[in-house]
């Protein structure tokens, strides 16, 4: 799966949040520490949200853009 991420660039390294993610977001001291860190944050706010919704009813519906 393909999330769009924004990179905020500081003195003390590189923060990184999805906005298709509310809350989910990391950072790392260089870009390539911050996108691994990322990754690991998607696949974790993931399973978290897996587990808030174990005993839902899931759909998806398409839309276009």
């Amino acid at each position: 799966m393909n999330y769009k991420i924004a990179l905020h660039r500081t003195d003390e390294g590189i923060s990184v949040s999805v906005p298709a993610l509310p809350g989910c977001w990391s950072e790392g001291d260089t870009e390539a520490e911050a996108l691994e860190n990322i990754q690991d944050a998607i696949r974790e706010y993931l399973a978290a949200l897996d587990d808030r919704f174990k005993d839902a009813e899931i759909r998806e519906v398409e839309v276009e853009v």
